[in-house]
């Protein structure tokens, strides 16, 4: 069962520690920074060297490969786009597990499928302090440090690991063993999906019928139908200022990445029997919209390319 370890300042750390980073993308980058902004050496390794760059302009340092990134780093977090990436940062000659010394711990914020951080343990030298420990916030929480942290591994890793991640996050969730993060991730942004879905078409269905989408979203809100669409991410352009549908869907969390953890969730589900058909329907909803052009676009752009049930059927 998930329990919240402890709320992070934001601010709070023990010591500098060297940290490696490893994937300095929209999430990665902000979250590098942040250590850089609490006093940690960071070096930083992507194969973009704008990225690089902007983690150098921070404070941090340049690293020319992922040997040269971890070589005597106290933590190493990689922030990788897929799980396919993750086994190749980790495994092989050039990998963060043939050159981190051997005390290093080991986080992985990717999200990918929960057996991705179980199989590094099997390919790990014994001894090795791995955790998962995938996100929830978006670019926005990144660059603010209000990240949430779903972790998986030893408890009193996390522990130790807990003023680190309090650096990049406000929250820290251990939720079990190794891909226990992943699974909390998965089933969170799961349902998401669905609200976002669910919310988009009641919205639909009240401006069709004449309604003021801003009356309508202040009596869902105050009403049975209340979530957290409602409440901070409104896909109606207009009705909520700072929501990524009143600029024009940009920024926020893209429809491509939604879509894949929409899948990653069905992958997980039918690999442990559960029954999701909300959630496989969520999935289709979105693949959809993805095919559509919407990919690069913030998730909740959904609510302007209304997806049929048989469009959606139509996807495996």
């Amino acid at each position: 069962m998930a329990t919240e370890i402890q709320q992070g300042t934001g601010q709070e750390t023990r010591a500098a520690l060297r940290v490696a980073f490893i994937g300095l993308g929209n999430m990665g980058g902000p979250m590098a920074a942040n250590l850089v902004s609490a006093g940690h050496a960071v070096r930083g390794f992507d194969l973009s060297g704008a990225a690089v760059e902007r983690l150098v302009a921070a404070g941090g340092k340049a690293a020319q490969s992922i040997p040269d990134a971890v070589r005597d780093a106290q933590v190493v977090i990689t922030m990788l786009p897929a799980g396919e990436h993750v086994l190749a940062a980790y495994d092989g000659p050039q990998g963060v597990l043939a050159n981190a010394p051997q005390d290093a711990v080991l986080i992985d914020s990717s999200t990918v499928p929960p057996e991705i951080p179980r199989q590094l343990a099997k390919i790990a030298r014994s001894g090795t302090q791995l955790l998962d420990a995938p996100v929830s916030g978006g670019t926005a929480g990144a660059a603010a440090g209000t990240l949430t942290f779903m972790v998986g591994g030893d408890a009193a890793l996390v522990e130790r690991m807990r003023p680190l991640l309090g650096n990049m996050g406000k929250a820290i969730h251990h939720g079990g063993p190794l891909g226990a993060g992943q699974t909390l991730k998965l089933c969170n942004n799961m349902l998401l999906g669905i609200l976002m879905a669910g919310t988009s078409e009641a919205l639909r269905l009240g401006i069709a019928n004449g309604l003021d989408p801003k009356v309508l979203s202040a009596v869902m809100q105050q009403s049975s139908g209340r979530n957290w669409t409602l409440e901070v991410y409104n896909p109606c352009p207009g009705v909520m200022e700072n929501a990524a549908s009143s600029r024009g869907y940009t920024g926020g969390f893209a429809t491509d990445l939604m879509a894949k953890d929409l899948r990653l969730a069905h992958g997980a589900a039918e690999s442990s029997n559960v029954a999701t058909p909300l959630g496989d329907l969520a999935r289709r909803i979105f693949e959809v919209h993805r095919a559509n052009g919407h990919g690069g676009l913030d998730f909740s752009s959904i609510f302007q390319d209304p997806v049929t049930l048989a469009q959606a059927l139509e996807v495996k």
